[in-house]
């Protein structure tokens, strides 16, 4: 790829491109009704690589070619350009990026130092009148000069002769090429942008016994980055993709849709890509500028799912003497669902929001909670917590405290769960000890989750309440 540097906007590419050629010329220009093809590859990290192919035509010589309807957050040090019909026939001696756009006050500041018309209504004649001024300056208001008078402000509005050099109506890439084949050419522009973006969501039903769901999963793609790509070839990235900090520079640019419907068929390909996954439409589609779009990325009816009741504990309890009464423990409710083929799933899930629905007895569907999952590999399970639960009562006491030596504490812990539903559940107990631990007693088994985490399986019965008590020794 070449590298370019920039110049400044206001210095005009036509005027360099004289002092090159030693000559005259005028820029050829290239805009979307050149475009055969657009590709749009989509990071989730507000980012998409453009590669569009252009028929121009292009004399021979050094010439000057504007390329406009490109993004306002193009980075254009990712552009390049190349010819498809020979390559060796172009040569690109220099860019320039010209995003300097028209507005109000630009206008004014370029031309501080010159004339303009000032057009304001005569009370006495009630005709509009024209006076000549001279613009001072436009810092803190505007002050002109009128003859030999200088006014701070007018009441007139402000007529300009002409859109000044080194601002533009819309982005655009400027080259200074050497050609040396006349005529048409195909042209591949490809280059980075900001400013684009997607995020996957998920919506899940779930079935009247908690067991099963059925799970759409679409992407919701929002344009910012200031062009938009007609019949775009589409393709989305799913991975954290490691990317320079740069200086900030000034930012050049700048409701959530129904889901699917769960008949619909799901419109992407999967595919492995370096250390990520590609997401390809299996169509072109159109995505306007300012514009969120959402497609259905998968559908899964009858998806297992497993309801979890835990209890997570804090490893500072273990470190001292804690008065825990009085402090109600949330248990928490969590799916979990394993991502495999025979559970109809199967496909590597993008990171995104995860919604469950629930129909109540009317049958009417109800918010039932939400939570985001990570990029989430085939043959893996994910965890969601959908709330806290409502009917599940838990308390924790640390019952008795003895310091051993300077670092090694004993704790005593009694943890209370009680069970008001109208059935028996199971409730995971999860206590993260800290430090080289001992179990000195227990009234529960446990399994060692890792080397800090133990997780005791407590069955509760509907109406009844199990105490969970244990001593551990924490050395730090």
């Amino acid at each position: 790829m070449i590298a370019f540097r920039k110049i400044m906007p206001m210095i005009s590419l036509a005027v360099f491109a004289l002092l090159c050629m030693g000559g005259t010329t005028e820029a050829e220009t290239s805009s979307l009704k050149d475009q055969q093809s657009v590709a749009l590859t989509i990071y989730n990290s507000n980012l998409g690589v453009v590669k569009e192919t252009r028929l121009v035509n292009l004399p021979q010589g050094i010439l000057t070619l504007r390329f406009t309807d490109v993004p306002g957050r193009i980075d254009p040090a990712t552009v390049n350009l190349k010819s498809l019909v020979e390559a060796a026939s172009l040569r690109v001696l220099e860019q320039n990026f010209e995003y300097d756009l028209v507005s109000q006050q630009k206008l004014l500041e370029k031309f501080v130092g010159q004339k303009v018309d000032l057009v304001w209504l005569n009370p006495d004649t009630k005709k509009e009148e024209a006076v000549e001024a001279t613009l001072l300056s436009t810092q803190g208001g505007n002050i002109f000069q009128i003859g030999d008078k200088i006014s701070l402000g007018h009441p007139g509005r402000i007529v300009l002769s002409k859109i000044p050099e080194g601002l533009s109506l819309k982005p655009a890439l400027f080259w200074l090429l050497d050609n040396k084949l006349a005529g048409a050419q195909r042209l591949e522009v490809t280059y980075l942008t900001s400013g684009i973006n997607w995020k996957a969501d998920y919506l899940a039903i779930l079935n009247p016994a908690d067991t099963l769901l059925d799970l759409t999963g679409s992407v919701t793609i929002e344009n910012r980055s200031g062009a938009g790509y007609r019949n775009a070839v589409l393709r989305l990235v799913a991975g954290e993709v490691q990317r320079v900090r740069e200086e900030k520079m000034p930012d050049r640019a700048a409701p959530r849709m129904a889901a699917a419907a769960m008949e619909a068929t799901p419109q992407f390909k999967e595919e492995s890509f370096f250390e990520y996954h590609l997401y390809t439409l299996d169509r072109g589609t159109t995505l306007r500028d300012n514009q969120t779009k959402q497609l259905l990325l998968f559908n899964a009816l009858q998806v297992p799912v497993s309801k979890l009741y835990l209890l997570q504990g804090q490893s500072h309890y273990y470190g001292a003497r804690y008065d825990l009464r009085g402090q109600k423990a949330r248990v928490g409710v969590f799916l979990e669902i394993v991502n495999r083929q025979e559970n109809r799933l199967g496909m590597p899930l993008p990171k995104g929001t995860f919604r469950v629905f629930k129909a109540d007895p009317d049958g009417t569907l109800q918010f039932a909670g939400e939570d985001r999952i990570d990029h989430t590999p085939k043959n893996e399970k994910f965890k969601i917590k959908i709330g806290d639960a409502f009917d599940v009562a838990a308390e924790r006491v640390q019952t008795d405290f003895k310091q051993l030596e300077t670092r090694v504490h004993e704790s005593t812990f009694e943890v209370t769960l009680r069970n008001q539903k109208s059935e028996d559940i199971r409730v995971l107990v999860e206590e993260p000890i800290p430090g080289a631990w001992e179990m000195i007693s227990n009234t529960h088994s446990y399994e060692k989750i890792q080397a800090n985490l133990i997780r005791f399986i407590v069955p509760v019965a509907k109406g009844q309440e199990v105490k969970v008590r244990y001593k551990v020794r924490v050395r730090y």
